[in-house]
């Protein structure tokens, strides 16, 4: 069968980093062809390629065997290409319809011809199984209903090719299958879509093919059913995974954060909350729960209906986040690229972002601020090359620790981390787990928050499950989690 995209040869060369390296690449009408690798493996590189966000610095491109060039994500679109990003690319203040045929509008006689707009919106949102009207506002979606938005869209263009860029990253298990419903039905459609996903069960489980890159390069490309997934990790990390999470540390008997009588809302009881110095404890529960919530309570990003904080058991008073980073605390948001970094600036702007008067006499002192960045630099093994360049050039598992050291920064003496390992390869976790185990062992408070209970099991010294606004209980098993989490009964043991 003649592939209906294909890509020999492709280099891709920025400013001190050769982000591809001589990839090969064809995909098959009708199969789903998944991406692997690292961050900073290149994959998303080589999908601003083939979208037309990139142009390549050299090797060659074919659309349905004819040679091409990708100038830019229009002509991507006219060929049959569409890309849905991880960060959707809708306007939440217009309609269904109006976002499906933005920038190709419906018109008659000059004017946008609302009849024909409906219609067709609708006949798509029909074809993807979307359980919402064409006039409802795109921000009143949810997540997995905006991504639907994105599929329809593309299919307005009659892609041929879809690259999925992440889809379930933030969905639940349910919306999850439901999307790989979908994709199912688009491949027999005859739609090729490359996915990328750094869950590896996903993608055996629903790729036909797969392709693994490392550095740039591309490592192999077979059946889905040819590797399990501890052989495509080692694929990715080009060598033997040790146990994922390091050993824990014994923490002290002191408490460095004691959260007394906290309260969300005033529907909800209140509850406590406390951190031994060198300890980890786990936030887990459903979307919704209110563990993010939490987090931003303590430090001071929402108000709290009540509650009481004491950090090295002194009482503070924290309304405001600056209250909160001068009494010890630092939050790494759940949200790197719009809450916890700004991604035009550099990594030296990044990481002292939150101490500049540190480094400021009052003018900012250059050589001290850089010092102190490239330190952070080491400790964190933050991979950078050029420390002046965007972070927006950064892998995402380097990203996060961009962000992490931003808040170390300020010497914190407790760290909240909100889904700390979201968006990131199997290599950056582990690396990632080092780090927050190593904080701990140094004496420091951590509070993580995260949706993969496996994360919370092997990392924590205790697991919190919250519930409608509080917290229900401990557990130790991903079961008790779960059954805490949707408020079940605990199971009885003879």
């Amino acid at each position: 069968m003649q592939p209906i995209l294909e890509v020999r040869g492709l280099t891709k060369t920025f400013p001190a980093v050769k982000a591809l390296d001589g990839v090969d690449l064809s995909v098959l009408p009708g199969e789903v062809h998944g991406i692997v690798g690292e961050n900073g493996a290149g994959k998303s590189t080589l999908m601003k390629i083939l979208s037309g966000i990139y142009p390549p610095s050299s090797g060659e491109l074919f659309f349905e065997g004819a040679p091409t060039a990708i100038r830019n994500p229009a002509a991507a679109i006219r060929m049959g290409i569409a890309m849905i990003h991880q960060e959707l690319n809708l306007v939440d203040e217009l309609s269904v319809a109006d976002n499906l045929f933005l920038g190709q509008e419906r018109t008659k006689a000059g004017r946008i011809d609302r009849g024909r707009t409906r219609l067709e919106a609708d006949d798509l949102l029909a074809q993807v199984k979307a359980g919402f009207p064409s006039e409802a506002r795109v921000g009143d979606l949810s997540i997995a209903g905006k991504q639907l938005v994105e599929i329809a869209k593309a299919l307005s263009y009659k892609a041929k090719v879809i690259i999925m860029d992440e889809p379930t990253a933030v969905l639940s298990e349910a919306e999850s299958s439901a999307l790989f419903s979908l994709m199912s039905r688009l491949k027999q459609d005859g739609v090729a879509i490359l996915f990328i996903s750094h869950h590896l069960r996903e993608v055996r489980e629903h790729c036909d093919r797969i392709t693994v890159l490392r550095d740039g390069r591309l490592v192999a490309t077979f059946h889905a059913d040819a590797a399990t997934e501890g052989a495509i990790a080692r694929m990715m990390v080009g060598r033997e995974l040790a146990d994922l999470f390091p050993p824990k540390s014994v923490p002290s008997a002191g408490t460095v954060l004691k959260v007394t009588g906290l309260r969300l809302v005033r529907s909800a009881p209140p509850f406590d909350l406390e951190i031994r110095a060198g300890e980890i404890v786990g936030l887990a529960g459903l979307v919704g729960s209110g563990r993010t919530e939490v987090a931003e309570a303590i430090v001071g990003l929402r108000p709290k209906v009540g509650g009481e904080i004491e950090v090295g058991g002194q009482a503070v008073s924290i309304r405001r986040p600056i209250d909160a980073m001068r009494c010890g605390l630092a939050y790494v948001s759940e949200d790197r690229k719009e809450r916890g970094l700004v991604l035009g600036m550099d990594t030296v702007q990044n990481v002292t972002l939150a101490n500049l008067r540190r480094y400021a006499h009052p003018v900012v002192r250059k050589k001290e601020e850089s010092a102190a960045v490239a330190a952070w630099v080491e400790k964190l093994d933050i991979r950078a090359g050029d420390l002046h360049s965007p972070t927006l050039y950064l892998s995402g598992g380097n990203q996060q620790k961009v962000a992490v050291a931003k808040w170390l920064d300020t010497r914190p003496k407790v760290l909240l981390l909100d889904e700390p390992t979201r968006g990131i390869d199997i290599g950056a976790k582990r690396e990632m787990y080092e780090l927050i185990q190593n904080l701990a062992a140094d004496g420091m408070a951590c509070l993580v928050i995260s949706s993969e209970m496996p994360e919370l099991l092997g990392l924590c010294h205790r697991i919190l499950v919250m519930r409608s606004g509080q917290i229900v209980g401990t557990a130790t098993t991903e079961e008790e989690i779960m059954r805490l989490a949707a408020g079940l009964e605990p199971l009885l043991v003879d």
